[in-house]
């Protein structure tokens, strides 16, 4: 694989330079910015690296990209998006949000982790490795989908709708996470699903002066109580029979845990804490990140919120609630547990909207795929990876689950200060050309299986 290296090493300024053209485009899916021109983008790109690409539309979402190239009796499907997340705070970046400024060795750009950078890092490596060796081992398919950072709402339905462009794939290469904080490869078996919840209560007609507070229900109170009802104060989720769905990891995944530190005091210092929830640590802390659920209030708003005082009873108050999920719970499982347990309180008032839900999705350690996955990354980054179940979410199951086939998430850009989703986001650069490296020798590994 030295040739293949010396190409990447050769066209290292061309490849930085198309990935910053590839960030300059601001696809943000919540807005529907640049979806389909995006999209396009794409489907050419992976044209000129000698894919057969096309652009399959979905009715009322994004469109997915698909290509297909290589030859022979396996098959590596790759799963990634276009799309990013906005970019706000506007005012907490250094530079544009997609203006893909270079600065100390890194690239700052929205989605340049999440996911641009590992989807044109996979592209150029397969450009790269037919460059070099004329051909590929196995046949390769990209599925790549633009509406990943709002939940995958379609990746479900383009999977039942073209599942004969699929069926041959033997394993699936996800997105990549970053490394962890003691800057090692992470590579992930699976992901939670989530449970995405708008709660609300309505009160009187209009907002009211609060002298009213003595006689009408104020609403945010009614949701305030409805919402600690979820939760106790030791962090413990308290919905009605949630908990009793949770499995105990394996004897596999204890070991894969106890295999896997978690960084903590690097955590804790990267995020301002002297301390996680009950005082965890080691194995057990671990445990609950990977293997249990989650119950969090992303966003409560109701009233007045703006300078000074404004005595005002409101009539509305409005909750975001996230819940991921873990194998066992199920979208449509969790929502009815969640309803039944307002109800059985006396908060039939407080009115749920589903907004978006993915399905839990784990693979299995001992798949030879996996495996081989797993020594290509130890050679390529000279270190053994960490290897378990992610805490993050996403739409895994969709593609892995329905196919029955392995999903593995290897190969990121990113590191533990990476700002996904957040303000500069960025990779260092090195780490992109690893990325492409590591792609390159996969290629190699898995044909020989």
């Amino acid at each position: 694989m030295d040739r293949f290296e010396g190409f990447v090493q050769r066209n290292q300024e061309r490849f930085l330079s198309e990935l910053q053209g590839f960030l300059h485009r601001p696809s943000i899916a919540a807005q529907g910015l640049d979806i389909e021109e995006t999209a396009e983008f794409v489907a050419k790109r992976l044209r000129q690296a000698g894919f057969e690409s096309r652009i399959i539309a979905l009715e009322g979402g994004a469109p997915v990209v698909f290509g297909q190239i290589g030859a022979g009796d396996k098959t590596l499907l790759i799963y990634n998006h276009y799309d990013v997340q906005p970019p706000e705070p506007l005012d907490l970046w250094e530079s544009g949000p997609f203006e893909a400024a270079t600065r100390d060795g890194q690239v700052f750009a929205r989605g340049v982790t999440d996911n641009k950078g590992p989807l044109m890092a996979r592209i150029q490596a397969v450009e790269a490795y037919q460059a070099v060796f004329g051909g590929l081992p196995l046949k390769i398919k990209f599925v790549i989908e633009g509406e990943e950072e709002i939940g995958s709402p379609n990746l479900g339905h383009f999977v039942a709708e073209n599942r004969e462009l699929l069926e041959d794939a033997n394993a699936c290469l996800w997105e990549g996470p970053p490394k962890d904080p003691a800057g090692r490869p992470v590579i992930s078996l699976g992901m939670k699903g989530i449970c995405y919840l708008e709660l609300s209560v309505v009160g009187a007609n209009t907002d009211l002066p609060s002298w009213w507070g003595t006689l009408i229900s104020n609403p945010a109170w009614r949701l305030t109580w409805a919402l600690s009802s979820l939760k106790d104060q030791n962090e413990r989720i308290t919905i009605d029979g949630l908990m009793d769905h949770v499995i105990e990891p394996n004897e596999q995944e204890w070991a894969l845990l106890r295999q896997m530190p978690l960084e903590e005091e690097q955590i804790k210092k990267d995020f301002g804490i002297t301390s996680f929830v009950r005082g965890l640590t080691g194995v057990e802390a671990n445990k609950r990140h990977r293997f249990e659920p989650t119950c969090t209030i992303c966003g409560f708003v109701s009233g007045y919120t703006g300078p000074g005082s404004k005595t005002v009873l409101p009539n509305k108050a409005t909750a975001k609630v996230d819940i991921r999920l873990v194998p066992n719970l199920t979208p449509d499982l969790v929502c009815g547990l969640v309803r039944q347990h307002l109800d059985r309180r006396g908060f039939t008032d407080v009115e749920m909207t589903p907004l978006s839900q993915s399905y839990p999705y784990k693979s299995q350690v001992d798949h030879p795929w996996v495996r081989r996955i797993i020594e290509v990354a130890r050679e390529v980054y000279g270190q053994t990876p960490m290897v378990g179940q992610s805490p993050a979410g996403g739409p895994m199951y969709e593609l892995c689950g329905r196919l029955g086939i392995p999903g593995v998430s290897a190969g990121g850009v990113g590191h533990s200060k990476s700002n996904v989703h957040a303000p500069n986001e960025n990779m260092f650069v090195e780490d992109y050309f690893r990325a492409i490296t590591f792609t390159g020798h996969l290629i190699r590994a898995l044909a020989e299986i």
